[in-house]
């Protein structure tokens, strides 16, 4: 503990971890972001995170996916969402009580077992994927801000803002992968997608330390989080408490971070920062 009374590296428990949210609308490339912080992702050519250099039982970051906890279907459930007729987007399709457990579990540095869900049969499988300690958690999904008890866990949260048009195209081609008609992925989109997204994903935009235009396309919006993590990874806790506020990091610390950032890539010149790149919650949408 130092004189300022906040924790210090050698006070910090060492798997308790700085916990990140990251939401968006359906194929705006949440999981495309986290991997490719982590170097899992191909078209990732930079070394972030060196995830894939990390031993399971010893891992500084990892993902797990709010797709993980969708709801155990009843057999009407699955008839209808075997035909598209099932809303995937709505909060009642997920666990919420099973997440928040398991969020809770995480934070707390527990080994956890995290449901596998089945989007080919709409089914929860029976293996379960074993998350072990970490010192960063990313936790990706579309309504991972929409729950005030699971919002509140975490220390920085990110809004993947990807056009509207590059999402369904991007569905639509996911989706076909799967298996799916083209008709019911289009009417699935109109009916229940569309509609879920701007009533309950859209409006928890507001609740993001950070926004990230054009997702994994913005390696500059990227490459700067990554350094905030690492700096955690490095054992700056002292640095991360003095930037939060009750236990959430503020969007200052990150907007300054932009601003130092270019003014070491300027040679020392205070460059002004690209505010598009790197949007404060505050900004009205």
């Amino acid at each position: 503990m130092n004189s300022a009374g906040l924790l210090c590296e050698t006070d910090w428990p060492r798997h308790r971890p700085f916990l990140i949210g990251v939401s968006g609308g359906t194929a705006s490339g949440k999981v495309r972001n986290t991997a490719c912080m982590m170097e899992t992702d191909p078209y990732c050519s930079q070394l972030l995170l060196g995830q894939n250099k990390v031993d399971h039982h010893q891992r500084k970051v990892t993902i797990v996916s709010q797709d993980s906890f969708y709801q155990v279907l009843t057999p009407e459930q699955k008839a209808k969402a075997l035909k598209g007729q099932y809303n995937f987007d709505h909060p009642h399709a997920f666990d919420t009580e099973l997440m928040c457990q398991t969020l809770k579990d995480i934070v707390e540095g527990k080994v956890v077992e995290v449901p596998t869900y089945d989007f080919a049969t709409h089914s929860r499988l029976s293996e379960k994927i074993c998350v072990y300690p970490a010192d960063v958690v990313l936790f990706e999904g579309i309504l991972v801000f929409y729950t005030q008890e699971v919002r509140d866990m975490f220390h920085m949260k990110l809004f993947v803002d990807t056009d509207s048009d590059v999402r369904l195209s991007r569905r639509v081609l996911r989706d076909m992968r799967r298996g799916r008609d083209l008709e019911q992925i289009l009417t699935q989109y109109t009916m229940f997608v569309k509609p879920a997204f701007e009533e309950f994903c859209l409006p928890t935009k507001k609740y993001a330390d950070v926004i990230i235009p054009r997702g994994v396309d913005n390696m500059v919006a990227i490459n700067l989080i990554v350094q905030h993590i690492q700096d955690i990874l490095n054992g700056d806790i002292c640095k991360w408490q003095r930037a939060s506020v009750n236990g959430h990091v503020s969007g200052r610390s990150l907007k300054r971070g932009v601003a130092e950032h270019c003014e070491k890539a300027s040679g020392g010149v205070n460059m002004p920062a690209k505010r598009p790149l790197l949007e404060p919650s505050t900004r009205p949408h």
